[in-house]
């Protein structure tokens, strides 16, 4: 990467020399400083002169998108992978209008973007201007900050503001508003490191820690439960919670955002908890004496019925956001602040006493009994692949590679979370608060910029990869080596199956009956492709995917109807877990 020293323009006033620059230049100087070497964008009237100062600009990569809502996803598969946060430049109006979707994503799983919007001049700002529109109302309920820039001495500092409040506390979006005018005005240079701060959450007290280590030590059925925050925190923190969760040799279960924090192939992990979870996770979530909760915030999908929610558990949640703490679930332990922070103070206290801990062998000969169920068995036929086949097959492919997982929305996102085994953090990428369609194939191409050697899959289905299709060319444009692998059943899946479940089997307008040629589209934008629709070829298919040079898009024809199991219905109890069709198994014994 190039020097991330900034080259001023010098000019003279008097005998004293000033260093000056345009706002446009101004801001792209300041990213730089700011470690930014990413960017992603698409330029328009109210954002050239930001585009006039990138021209050349050998400290910045510009990646050119085909949709705004895309720059978005990109830039948030470039933050999960690396930690930094990612950096979009829109322009006004429709441009700006268009992120609201990654934005809402971005919110919804804190992934920390900054997002800069063009906007029309100030003079016109008010007066139904061409491509003008109120950016900050807009961005309001989408961002945890956002600030329109109002003068050249707001640049700088805004800029590093935008930075520490997407980067600080729970992370999450953020907006600049740049006026077109103001982008091509002077502005003196600042030295910006007395602006960088980390913005800090509250921190837990020794007597919690206490009180937590105590409960973890007595408890007889413990279950540690992870989530997004852990790979948000870093590295360590996820090295850390494995420490814990393996001095206590207790089960493990990751939320669907949390996969990878601690490593799947670990025998004490139980698999994913919540609707489409494992019957072991959510078992051992109804049946625990203590639910340990680690970066997540026990959302609906996973808990289920809340009344009915784990009733036998004490509770200790670990979160960055503090309101997210008694939120939802009453706890008995609180632990406001960072996960890593957090996690080093629990192990600095329950280390010296783990002789302590309770014996959990027929904790584990219960969870052994539920793992023998097999809940993720599923049947193959010679005649056509099921979805599960080929998640597994992808599995199997690249066992031993490290690949990064993009997925989008829908049954093939469940049955990836359920048939993937990820050992590390920041190798799985997916939509979960929001449930975007279309987030997977642009959050592949952003971390493959961000990871140019490594293997990227994007597992998508026949209707979300519609949603983004275009960003096809931005990565032969920018050639990023992505493999597209679509599991094609001709339906909104996960739609169908609802409607199967709860309407009847009235498929309402979740059926395509003019899905495009894929392989042929594809080919159009210059990727290899192909379609595979028998099992005999598939794992011959899959090879040539991810052995090829370039983007490669595989077609899979799978089974049209095949559900997603096993399922916790809505409105029950975790011990009540649908395995198959008809096939509830519920277990009284956790009672």
């Amino acid at each position: 990467m190039k020097s991330l020293e900034t080259t001023p323009v010098v000019t003279t006033t008097g005998s004293l020399p000033t260093l000056v620059s345009s706002g446009a230049s101004a801001l792209v100087n300041t990213l730089v400083k700011l470690g930014v070497d990413t960017v992603f964008g698409y330029p328009g009237g109210a954002v050239l002169p930001i585009y006039d100062a990138l021209h050349g600009e050998s400290r910045l990569q510009h990646i050119l998108v085909r949709h705004e809502q895309a720059a978005v996803h990109a830039a948030e598969g470039y933050a999960r992978t690396t930690g930094k946060p990612g950096v979009v430049i829109v322009t006004s109006g429709p441009g700006m209008s268009n992120t609201t979707t990654g934005l809402l994503d971005a919110i919804s799983d804190s992934i920390p973007i900054i997002c800069i919007s063009g906007q029309v001049a100030k003079p016109l700002i008010g007066t139904q201007a061409f491509q003008e529109c109120d950016a900050i109302g807009i961005a309001k309920t989408v961002t945890k900050w956002s600030k329109q820039i109002t003068s050249t001495d707001d640049v700088i500092p805004t800029t590093v503001e935008a930075y520490n409040q997407a980067m600080g506390g729970r992370p999450g979006p953020v907006l600049i508003d740049f006026p077109k005018d103001i982008q091509a005005q002077s502005v003196q240079d600042i030295d910006i490191s007395p602006l960088i701060k980390r913005i800090r959450p509250k921190t837990a007290d020794a007597t919690s820690f206490q009180l937590a280590a105590k409960l973890i030590l007595d408890a007889k059925k413990p279950i540690f439960y992870g989530g997004g925050g852990l790979i948000n925190s870093g590295v360590k923190a996820c090295e850390q919670f494995t420490e814990l969760v393996r001095l206590i040799e207790a089960p493990c279960t990751l939320t669907l955002m949390g996969l990878g924090a601690f490593p799947g192939s670990d025998p004490l992990f139980v698999g994913m908890p919540g609707m489409h979870g494992t019957l072991e996770a959510n078992l051992a979530m109804h049946g625990a004496d203590l639910i340990v909760c680690v970066g997540a915030r026990f959302d609906d999908r996973v808990t289920g019925e809340l009344n009915a929610f784990a009733p036998n558990a004490k509770k200790i949640h670990i979160d960055i956001d503090e309101n997210n703490i008694n939120r939802l679930v009453k706890v008995d332990v609180g632990l406001p602040g960072d996960c890593g922070e957090n996690l080093s103070g629990l192990l600095a206290v329950i280390k010296p006493r783990v002789s302590e801990k309770q014996n959990l062998k027929p904790w584990w000969n219960t969870i052994q009994k539920w793992r023998d169920v097999k809940s993720l068995a599923y049947a193959t036929n010679e005649q056509s692949i099921v979805p599960q086949q080929l998640v597994s097959a992808v599995e199997r492919a690249t066992k031993g590679q490290n690949p990064i997982v993009a997925t989008d929305v829908g049954q093939h996102q469940m049955w990836s979370a359920q048939h993937f085994c990820f050992d590390k953090p920041g190798r799985w990428l997916t939509s979960g608060g929001a449930g975007t369609m279309g987030y997977g194939l642009p959050a592949a191409i952003g971390a493959q910029l961000a990871h140019p050697d490594d293997l990227v899959i994007c597992v998508s289905g026949d209707a979300s990869i519609l949603m983004n299709i275009q960003e096809l060319s931005t990565a032969v444009q920018h050639r990023t080596p992505v493999k597209v692998i679509l599991s094609n059943n001709g339906y909104m899946g996960m739609v169908r199956q609802w409607q199967e479940f709860n309407h009847g089997g009235r498929y309402s307008h979740s059926y395509t009956e003019a899905l495009p040629d894929f392989v042929s589209v594809a080919r159009g934008f210059g990727w290899t492709s192909e379609r595979v629709a028998s099992p005999a070829d598939l794992d011959a298919a899959i090879e040539r995917c991810i052995k090829t040079e370039g983007p490669y898009f595989l077609e899979v024809a799978v089974e049209k109807q095949e559900n997603c199991f096993p399922m916790m219905p809505s409105g029950v109890a975790h011990n009540q877990i649908l395995l198959k069709e008809g096939v509830f198994y519920r277990d009284d014994s956790t009672e």
